[in-house]
């Protein structure tokens, strides 16, 4: 297992409140702030938290940083009554990821305001949480995706159609990964000129229209085709040649697998080759464990320095267990954590890390 020095396993349940646990599943900390998907280091050190302000009640509206001790160091509040600039009217609600960009901003996703849900991505300022930029995607990708999709809605009756749950920024490229669920698709953009680089989806080619069809990656032969995947996220980049990993929840919801959906979740790496337009799978985990961790909902994987993988089947059972896995280059199990959850309480584990406690360049400011 990776020990590491001062690290520990950051559990960020779906609601209620996170906490992380050593080698040996004992809780070492804990957070009193009600966290919901949101939970991420930022290069300062501290925490940016997803939460709500009125306990245990109410929408997730707010962004904390925080710091390891529970000091609040600023809140970012948001609001489901739309501003009145253009940039404004789009923040509605943080949901499922947010990042720290090579300026400090946050890039969040959320949902704009109109009947879609979940298909928009802001920049908020840091130091003024005024929203700087959106990316509608909408504008993106064709419009036959959102105008004929009738299969999700939010509880607010909003057409969920596309469902961005994760982000990951390449401070070397400016590029952009993107996780949409309910398209069963993850695709790079140019975070600047809001470009599309590539898309790879089980969606027939011949179905596109012609514009996209020079993006999409052809996949090798023995290619997982993912349905429903999480946390997408960059282990290198070279000539053109990318190292990704991904959680796939192995769901059909519009252009996933129908062979295999349903059967077992896995963790999975490819190798995109971004001048060819290729997509080849280099390794797995996940599928010799069959339909007992497949998972219908959330999940992720990490890639740790010595070359372990720690996996989160995050709603084991219809989500009255979430079991963390960690595997090592030979898949063999040298971690393995179960946390019981009841249907009521949704506890269930939206993603697990394994991360510095109070990393190196964290410092308490008691005069503040």
């Amino acid at each position: 297992m990776q020990i590491g020095n001062n690290e520990l396993t950051y559990i960020n349940k779906t609601s209620e409140e996170p906490f992380a646990v050593d080698a040996d599943g004992n809780i070492r900390w804990y957070s009193t702030l009600y966290s919901r998907h949101t939970f991420v280091q930022l290069s300062n050190g501290h925490l940016l938290i997803q939460n709500r302000t009125n306990g245990n009640k109410g929408s997730y509206n707010i962004l904390s940083e925080t710091d390891y001790l529970g000091r609040i160091y600023r809140r970012y509040r948001f609001s489901d009554k739309l501003g009145k600039s253009s940039l404004e009217q789009y923040i509605t609600a943080v949901h499922h990821d947010a990042l720290e960009l090579s300026n400090h901003n946050l890039l969040v996703t959320i949902s704009g305001g109109d009947k879609y849900a979940e298909d928009v991505i802001a920049e908020i300022d840091y130091k003024t949480g005024k929203t700087v930029k959106v990316i509608d995607f909408k504008k993106l990708l064709p419009s036959s995706m959102y105008r004929n999709y009738s299969s999700t809605t939010t509880k607010g009756g909003k057409i969920d159609w596309l469902h961005m749950n994760s982000l990951y920024y390449d401070q070397k490229t400016g590029n952009l990964l993107v996780s949409a669920r309910n398209q069963d698709i993850t695709m790079s953009i140019n975070y600047k000129s809001g470009k599309i680089n590539w898309i790879y989806s089980g969606k027939k080619k011949s179905s596109w229209p012609k514009k996209y069809r020079s993006k999409l990656l052809t996949p090798a032969k023995g290619t997982t085709i993912t349905g429903d995947q999480h946390d997408l996220t960059l282990l290198s980049s070279k000539n053109g040649k990318l190292k990704v990993l991904l959680y796939d929840n192995n769901i059909d919801v519009t252009n996933g697998n129908a062979k295999t959906s349903g059967k077992y979740s896995q963790a999975v790496q490819y190798t995109i080759d971004t001048k060819k337009k290729t997509i080849k799978q280099t390794w797995s985990y996940g599928k010799s464990l069959g339909k007992d961790n497949f998972t219908r909902v959330i999940g992720s994987a990490q890639r740790l320095s010595n070359g372990n993988t720690l996996i989160d089947f995050g709603y084991k059972h219809d989500g009255s267990q979430s079991n963390i896995i960690e595997v090592d280059k030979n898949n063999n199990q040298v971690f393995n954590l179960t946390i019981s959850s009841s249907k009521t309480d949704r506890t269930y584990v939206y993603r697990a890390y394994r991360v510095k406690f109070t990393p190196s360049n964290f410092v308490f400011d008691a005069t503040k």
